[in-house]
């Protein structure tokens, strides 16, 4: 399976029955094709809209209807449009349950950089700051190592912090990290991978329980 693939699928479990998510830029915005049969969720996004809806056929694509990472998307029924104020709102008064969000890195007491690297150009933060203090849990999905082979999972963070003590829970494509007042506890891996495999990517300690899922 392809490791982005194996990321959204294991982060779509995450989902529950009547939660409001918001899915962040890239990676985390394809949990949205893979939303596991029997869960109802409403999708928000930062520019203005409660109800976004699979993404569209090639006929069906509507350059006016997009979502804050600029891709087209579809109307779910019953959505909503409103204005960026009333849409940070939401999210600054905790009516948004999950986000799913990428990472450059997420440390071990759940501190999280993911706006910027210093030297190199800034686009904007987006909403990633209100999201990680408004909503009620946050979810990194990323991969494991950055493209040098450095571990994105490190005892404290050297980038600039999108949010301190914000992470819930990390999901790569070797494992599924819980983030806990006592540490990282390491609660699943990868089929195709090892115990090993996983503690040497990770430049943080790890709490290994004596049961360790596999997905």
């Amino acid at each position: 399976m392809d490791k982005r693939d194996r990321i959204v699928r294991r982060v779509a479990r995450e989902l529950r029955d009547g939660d409001c998510v918001n899915l962040g830029i890239g990676l985390p915005t394809l949990v949205a094709s893979v939303i596991p049969p029997g869960v109802d969720i409403t999708l928000h996004s930062e520019n203005g809209l409660l109800g976004i809806g699979p993404y569209p056929d090639e006929d069906a694509v509507d350059p006016d209807l997009i979502n804050a990472g600029k891709e087209t998307i579809t109307e779910a029924p019953g959505c909503s449009y409103f204005n960026g104020a009333e849409s940070f709102a939401m999210v600054r008064g905790g009516h948004i349950d999950l986000t799913v969000l990428g990472a450059l890195e997420v440390d071990m007491a759940g501190n999280l950089a993911n706006w910027m690297i210093p030297g190199k150009m800034v686009k904007g933060m987006g909403g990633a700051m209100d999201l990680v203090a408004g909503a009620r849990r946050v979810v990194i999905a990323m991969e494991h190592t950055t493209k040098d082979g450095a571990s994105k999972i490190v005892p404290s963070c050297s980038l600039p912090l999108t949010g301190a003590k914000v992470v819930s829970l990390i999901v790569t494509e070797l494992a599924v990290i819980e983030v806990t007042p006592e540490g990282l506890v390491l609660r699943e891996i990868a089929e195709d991978t090892t115990l090993e495999a996983v503690t040497s990517a990770t430049a943080a300690p790890l709490m290994v329980p004596t049961s360790v899922g596999r997905f």
